[in-house]
């Protein structure tokens, strides 16, 4: 699911005509500001406040939009609580999830498929491919990072800590997965450059048809044999197939789709965490049983059992999930600084490159390999990725980008 926005003032309209700003000049407060939070999916404007200049979201103008409306966007934004108390309630009650992962792979593609196609209905490819025709070369970048940057670091963390077989390629197939859907509302907390953020998140999720399976293929193809064109072909059956089925309907059937459209977000997002928990749920008991193993020995000091359970299969999948997303965050953020990016894009870039699509992460490995761990980091990371990137994304709201006001004006890198 994609996420696209709108910026408008809180308060009272201007009572100037807002000046209609390009997309390759983002919008920055000059200080933190508390701001409503809207998960949207298609790009349609960028005006300015010059009173206030407070960012603002809503897919249309926001003066059309019912309380309901408002009401589902606002709760389909607490998608992070929803995965944790998921995962939360996956370690407590794993039998809480059995009814949908008896049905897997089947469900989880279905599940992903129907995400695919909620993205599509309120997608409008048109705006996003003219914002790439606007600034080809800050896309282009995030995009590279993000396909170069995380599979290395897959393979890196893998190494480095010994992983087994079946997680080293459930953590590579994570790594090389498209951006996450939840960046774009991440980017949008911490004052990063949205509109970039919205059209990677596409453009990564389209590249995920041939990159995805290709570097999985090259990078864990040393654990087990690795289909790429099975791989490709579920990626676009899941995947490319219902964006763009989403796509055409929004365009010939736009009465009905407006009915629909307001409740895609909410919907989308609930099955995405349902199907992050489920294959969490799978691995719980496994988990459990590798801890309960190494918690025998009571006499050890509380350093000695943390250590023991780090060093337990279920540690090493978090720190595993952990590091990888900290240098998709730290590296992604490193490279658009030394490539001369403004601050809001820096962020943008980070954010995007550090979270994952996890829910593709996860039908992959669910269709594709035997061992069901291969789909343990996958949805370990949706509870991890999620708090890690909506933790970074409160720390930068209250840092203000100062650099951008001269760093936009004097080299504008889009």
């Amino acid at each position: 699911m994609a996420l696209s926005l709108c910026f408008s003032p809180l308060i009272s309209q201007p009572k100037h005509r807002p000046r209609i700003m390009p997309f390759n000049k983002p919008i920055i407060s000059s200080r933190p500001k508390i701001f409503k939070q809207y998960l949207l999916l298609s790009v349609n404007c960028v005006h300015e406040n010059s009173q206030n200049n407070l960012p603002h979201v809503a897919v249309t103008s926001y003066v059309n939009k019912s309380r309901w409306e408002e009401w589902l966007l606002a709760v389909a934004g607490l998608y992070p609580v929803y995965v944790t108390v998921g995962g939360v309630v996956a370690c407590l009650r794993p039998s809480t999830f059995s009814w949908f992962v008896n049905a897997a792979p089947t469900s989880y593609t279905l599940a992903l498929g129907f995400i695919m196609l909620a993205m599509g209905l309120t997608l409008q490819l048109k705006d996003l491919f003219n914002l790439f025709l606007q600034r080809p070369l800050s896309i282009l970048f995030g995009c590279a990072a993000q396909y170069t940057i995380m599979p290395a670091f897959g393979v890196i963390v893998g190494k480095c800590l010994g992983l087994s077989p079946s997680v080293s390629v459930g953590l590579i197939l994570l790594a090389c997965c498209p951006g996450g859907t939840a960046s774009n509302v991440v980017t949008l907390i911490a004052q990063g450059d949205v509109p970039l953020s919205v059209v990677m998140t596409l453009c990564t999720t389209l590249g995920a048809v041939v990159l995805t399976p290709l570097l999985t293929m090259i990078l864990a193809g040393t654990y087990v044999p690795v289909d790429a064109i099975k791989l490709s072909i579920s990626t676009v059956q899941v995947v490319v197939a219902p964006i763009l089925i989403g796509s055409y309907l929004q365009s010939k059937f736009p009465r009905a789709v407006k009915v629909v459209a307001p409740f895609a977000p909410l919907l989308a997002v609930l099955t995405s965490s349902l199907l992050a928990c489920s294959v969490f749920s799978e691995n719980v008991v496994r988990l459990r049983s590798s801890m309960a193993g190494m918690s025998v020995s009571s006499d050890l000091s509380l350093f000695n059992r943390v250590q023991a359970i780090f060093a337990s299969e279920f540690g090493a999948v978090v720190v595993s999930v952990l590091l990888l997303h900290f240098a998709g965050f730290f590296v992604g953020y490193l490279s658009a600084t030394l490539g001369g990016f403004a601050e809001p894009q820096r962020r943008a870039i980070s954010i995007e490159v550090g979270m994952q699509n996890s829910s593709l992460g996860v039908v992959l490995a669910t269709a594709h390999f035997a061992s069901p761990l291969v789909a343990l980091p996958p949805a370990m990371s949706a509870v991890i990725m999620n708090i890690m990137g909506s933790t970074l994304g409160f720390f930068w709201r209250y840092i203000d980008p100062s650099d951008s006001k001269i760093s936009l004006e004097a080299t504008d890198k889009s």
